[in-house]
């Protein structure tokens, strides 16, 4: 359709065009025949840059966009990195001839960076607290939240709904309904004291770059339904279970958790309920979605890291999600007089605890110092654990915790992450040996808890490519400097992907953030770089038409 579309257009301006077809259409033109004609796998031919003043385009900004694209796609180093540009070019060309002459038009800023920032700053006021930004579960605010984002669902052209979950759904049947559906989406809920953009980021940039294709009249024309999804809980602050939302839909929350409840007793099938939503067992099962109905799963969200930043580039391909693991240690000693007790008869589980936590610094820093190479754990583990593996004690507490009192007993968490999963349980196994061995030498007692374990996830190859190509692309006008590439990264995070893998394929994108600050007020993302994730999904979708 974008070929045939492109080679009428130019025809009827002068004669002068190059035909779009596949490997065995030959290239006409008049006068030259130095077309750049992209691999058969692509089936484009486009103009070369002689062909420009024929079509008298009345401004330089369109003209550059024009020269660039034809460069770009002649010249593409990366798989799908034509179609991407293709897409992008197709956009600008049908905005420049229904008579748009801005570049700000051209690139669709109004709708990619105005109105998507405005809109994050919206839903960054729909806090239950006054003081801070914060919306878990079902309460007061994230159901305001889901409305406003549905009313921005139907303004994008979309058909919403909200399920017996509280997700909340936006989709386009496309022109052929009964094809797999791409999904699109990102979690509406929030840590305690937020930044606006974790979450809401990619629910947003979705759905702007779904009414540019409103806009543009090529909703319709997508080959295969899209969905956008805003998952209900993925922070899982409320009740302590993450990916609530995503969960459901995957088909990997377990019944039981209906009955999980909250500091107030207050139990997930309640609060659903308090809202008006019944859910029961037997329907919670019926949200599970068909993996046969599903293309494959995209997510955008904030980096939450510095690399991006460091790199000075606003975009980054996700190659996996990091597997994880969380310990709770318990070190029991014997609770005495701060001033009484000498130090060599102390049973002191605060000192236990001490060594301990350093150990697991030293053991996370250098993995390859304490994991022997038994057939547990080969060298290629060690090598893959000392590019991913994170090692974090978040919490700890005392008992009685009193200044003059030597503790009972002390307990600390411990978070594990690692792209290797085999790597990261020979790590825990490693740890919880020299928990053991430290607590005997000591005299003291610990128990290790296993608390949650989900495995790493590795984002699809062909999802990752197209996005990255439709990434690239975008990133290339709107850049002073032309990257070499895009940097790729693995998330330490976990996402609402890391659920959606159990359903689908899926794929991710990284967005700058500055300082990699996150959970936190301070989270901030650019302008620019909100309208470059925009422009991504945009081009993205736009190889969908």
């Amino acid at each position: 359709m974008k070929e045939e579309f492109v080679a009428s257009l130019l025809e009827s301006k002068n004669g002068s065009w190059v035909s779009a077809g596949g490997p065995n259409r030959g290239t006409q033109s008049r006068g030259r025949d130095e077309a750049a004609t992209i691999d058969g796998s692509h089936d484009l031919t486009i103009l070369p840059p002689l062909y420009l003043d024929s079509i008298h385009f009345r401004d330089s900004t369109f003209c550059f966009c024009f020269c660039f694209c034809a460069a770009s796609i002649s010249m593409a180093p990366i798989p799908h990195l034509s179609v991407s540009i293709s897409s992008l070019f197709l956009l600008l060309l049908t905005a420049r001839t229904n008579g748009f002459s801005e570049e700000k038009n051209l690139l669709h800023s109004e709708i990619l960076k105005d109105e998507a920032v405005a809109r994050l700053f919206e839903l960054g006021k729909v806090s239950d607290s006054k003081d801070f930004l914060e919306r878990t579960f079902q309460s007061a605010a994230s159901v305001r939240a889901g409305n406003l984002i549905r009313r921005w669902m139907e303004d994008a052209g979309l058909q919403t709904w909200v399920d017996q979950m509280g997700n909340v759904h936006g989709r386009h049947e496309g022109l052929n309904p009964r094809e797999k559906a791409l999904l699109i989406g990102s979690h509406l809920d929030t840590v305690i004291d937020a930044g606006m953009f974790d979450g809401a980021l990619g629910i947003i940039t979705a759905l702007s770059a779904l009414k540019v294709l409103k806009i543009r009249g090529m909703l319709r024309s997508l080959k295969r339904p899209v969905e956008v999804i805003a998952f209900s809980d993925e922070e899982g602050v409320r009740f302590q279970s993450t990916f609530l939302g995503s969960a459901v839909i995957a088909g990997v929350l377990p019944v039981s958790t209906l009955h999980v409840h909250d500091k107030s007793g207050v139990t997930v099938q309640g609060a659903l309920r308090r809202n008006a939503i019944d859910i029961s067992e037997d329907n919670l099962l019926q949200l599970k979605y068909d993996p046969e109905s599903v293309y494959g799963y995209v997510e955008v969200h904030i980096e939450q890291g510095p690399v991006l930043e460091n790199v000075g580039l606003p975009l980054g391909l996700v190659k996996g999600i990091a597997g994880q693991t969380r310990l709770k240690v318990t070190v029991k000693g014997t609770q005495g007089h701060a001033g009484t007790v000498p130090m060599k008869m102390r049973r002191d589980p605060m000192s236990g605890a001490a060594e301990l936590i350093v150990l697991l610094e030293s053991l996370c820093n250098e993995p390859e110092s304490y994991l022997s190479y038994d057939g547990q754990c080969a060298a290629s583990t060690t090598q893959s654990l000392a590019g991913s593996l994170v090692c974090t004690v978040g919490e700890i507490s005392t008992w009685p915790s009193a200044s003059n009192v030597i503790p009972g007993q002390v307990t600390f968490t411990v978070d594990i992450r690692a792209m290797d999963d085999l790597g990261r349980e020979a790590v825990i196994y490693e740890f919880s040996s020299r928990i053991h061995q430290i607590c005997d030498k000591r005299s003291l007692l610990c128990l290790i808890e296993r608390k949650h374990d989900a495995d790493a996830v590795a984002c699809d190859p062909e999802l990752s490519s197209m996005l990255k190509s439709a990434a690239y692309a975008a990133v290339r006008p709107l850049s002073s400097d032309e990257p070499d590439d895009l940097p790729v990264l693995m998330s330490g995070a976990g996402h609402d992907a890391m659920a959606m893998s159990h359903l689908t394929k899926v794929s991710m994108l990284f967005v700058r953030c500055r300082g990699g600050v996150s959970h936190s007020p301070a989270e901030h993302v650019l302008d620019d770089d909100v309208w470059a994730a925009g422009m991504a999904l945009l081009a993205f979708l736009s190889s969908l038409v």
